[in-house]
């Protein structure tokens, strides 16, 4: 069954605004207002304090404040033109211009549209609100009306206000009601006229036509209105599809591993997700959009890129390498793919806009090595399956040689043996470094305190190789005061530390600060770990195997250690890279670990460290 037209418009109008209150009101800190023109425009079109009625509210507000006035006015022009009204009909003029000024300006009078943007405005609060406008208004126009009959001033055609008003702002029911009480009002005042004259025919007649034409503007009206309420729901239905949308795009860019940036013609960059922003500097985070892309030194070489794709309007779909040389010695290879958004055409506001372009960014080191890890994963399902299945005869041989070596043997013979039991348990260490990566070895998570863990791993591994730690050391730490959380596990980080400190130490000179350890905050979710040494440069050539097992430099190397810090990094969402310093820098090689932040609900103690 359908529901009666007042009743939808009041459902409409109560449906709107419950939808405006839960924009005022957001669920979570991620609603926000979408930064996209259709958005903008629908938040401009709708309203944002209560839609259009509470606008036309205002305008009637306003127009009853103008309307007084010129009362006011009309009656200083007649009595200056020598034509006196009565003193009951200026007065009446007075106190509807004050009134109508004090509704319309003092800010702690609510408005009738104020009160019917709540969810479900009472009876009680209807009835007041048309008493205090409304009405007041049918009953000082009859008024006027009726008194003055002196002059040629039409108060009548007034009353076609406050019914217009009546059909736009209440129920029908109501609309009809007021429409019916000053139509009778208009009849009795042309009756009363009649019983003065001869014939009182046609001024009931005029007084009838005139009710009529009340009766159908009320009509007209709520159905104008209503249709409005309609449009104006659809409109906001409209508006927060589109804002899920945009924080649903924001929430999938910002996720994102590789860098988005965009930019308009003059290389102006409008938006920057966190992996574009990080791409951009040597450490930490970038600046925060709007920015320059040609402002820095740096990032020349991207901007001299992107003027050109946007000069010629293409860009090959595979990308582009670019070189991003920063002042620290850092060079990052970048692949540049470009995507252009559509020119607007016809005619609107969008239409002399300037296009946007989006810039894709991948770190070409960090997609080879995901290329080249991809291809690891099954052979390193592969190795630790052969490695369970040789840890059984190596045993076998590992106890027969431990017998033979119970007997008696000639010399060649015992160093022989001595020769198979130091390859056994070479082989015994690779097994278990295999059998460490197994998934059955996996552990969850832990939130942990990484400076804690960090000074007690060097403080530990510092007494093991005989390392003094201090201002002459070959170690040199920078690590802050307070705790730190992040997503690990202590023993694993401590492995992968250990095994980087060995790498560089071994490759590193005699000099004091050979190598450098250093933790801190990279961005507001993730921690860095970075291990430098000022030895030989590495080559492009053993760089590109350097995370690869069984890659070795050294000859009895079993070229696991990177490998396993890889996969140990990956188990707790966390990264490792090796970031090659070129130029002046004496601290050449750089290995970069990138760890997720935690809250540290007990903080373990901080051991001391000095460096």
């Amino acid at each position: 069954m359908t529901a009666p037209p007042a009743d939808r418009r009041r459902q409409d109008r109560r449906t709107g605004d419950r939808r405006q209150h839960d924009r005022r009101h957001p669920a979570g800190p991620d609603t926000q207002a979408a930064d996209s023109r259709f958005a903008s425009r629908e938040e401009a079109d709708t309203g944002t304090e209560g839609g259009a009625l509470l606008r036309v509210a205002r305008i009637y507000a306003a127009a009853r404040a103008a309307l007084g006035l010129a009362l006011v006015l009309a009656q200083v022009a007649a009595s200056l033109a020598d034509v006196p009204s009565p003193t009951l009909v200026t007065s009446l003029c007075l106190i509807y211009a004050v009134l109508a000024l004090v509704v319309w300006v003092l800010p702690r009078f609510r408005s009738l549209a104020e009160t019917l943007a709540q969810p479900a405005p009472s009876p009680a609060a209807l009835r007041w609100q048309w008493v205090s406008t409304i009405g007041v208004d049918v009953v000082v126009f009859v008024a006027l009306h009726l008194l003055d009959r002196s002059t040629s001033f039409n108060f009548a055609a007034l009353l076609v206000l406050p019914v217009l008003m009546t059909g736009v702002l209440m129920p029908r029911l109501m609309a009809l009601g007021t429409a019916a009480t000053v139509a009778l009002l208009l009849l009795l005042g042309a009756w009363e006229t009649g019983l003065r004259t001869a014939d009182p025919t046609v001024a009931l007649t005029r007084a009838g036509l005139a009710g009529i034409g009340l009766f159908v503007i009320a009509l007209v009206a709520g159905e104008l209105a209503s249709r409005l309420t309609r449009e104006e729901a659809a409109a906001r239905d409209s508006l927060e599809l589109a804002r899920r949308q945009a924080q649903l795009n924001r929430l999938v860019i910002q996720e994102m591993a590789d860098g988005v940036l965009v930019i308009d013609r003059s290389l102006r960059v409008r938006a920057a997700n966190p992996a574009a922003r990080a791409l951009l500097v040597s450490d930490g985070a970038g600046p925060q959009a709007p920015f320059d892309l040609g402002s820095r030194a740096p990032w020349r070489g991207l901007a001299v890129a992107a003027q050109q794709a946007l000069a010629e309007g293409r860009w090959p779909a595979a990308g582009r390498e670019v070189d991003l040389a920063f002042d620290d010695g850092l060079v990052r290879t970048l692949r540049l793919q470009v995507r252009f958004t559509p020119v607007p055409t016809g005619e609107g506001p969008d239409t002399a806009a300037d296009p946007y372009c989006v810039l894709l960014l991948e770190d070409l080191r960090t997609a080879q090595a995901r290329l080249r890890q991809e291809k690891l994963a099954a052979m390193g399902r592969v190795s630790a399956g052969i490695a369970h299945e040789i840890r059984n005869p190596l045993a076998a041989i590992a106890q027969a040689n431990a017998l033979m070596l119970e007997d008696e043997l000639a010399p060649p013979q015992q160093r022989l043996a001595r020769m198979v039991a130091d390859n056994v348990r070479r082989l015994q260490r690779i097994v278990d470094e295999v059998m460490e990566l197994a998934p059955a070895g996996a552990s969850a998570p832990q939130v942990i305190d990484a400076r804690a863990v960090v000074a007690a791993a060097t403080a530990d591994w510092a007494q093991t190789t005989g390392l003094e730690l201090g201002a002459t050391s070959r170690l040199r730490t920078e690590v802050p005061e307070g705790p730190l959380g992040a997503l690990f596990d202590a023993e694993h980080l401590r492995r992968v530390l250990v095994n980087l400190l060995d790498n560089a130490l071994r490759h590193a000179s005699d000099t004091p600060g050979a190598v450098l350890l250093r933790l801190g905050v990279r961005d507001d979710t993730h921690l860095q770990l970075l291990v430098l040494s000022d030895g030989d440069a590495i080559r492009p050539a053993v760089e590109r195997h350097l995370f690869e097992p069984f890659f070795s430099t050294r000859s009895r190397g079993s070229g696991l250690g990177l490998y396993i810090c890889r996969e140990l990094c990956e188990r707790y969402g966390a990264s490792i890279e090796f970031r090659p310093r070129r130029g002046a820098d004496r601290l050449r090689n750089e290995f970069v670990v990138t760890m997720r932040r935690a809250v540290l609900s007990a903080p373990d103690a901080v051991l001391p460290l000095n460096g």
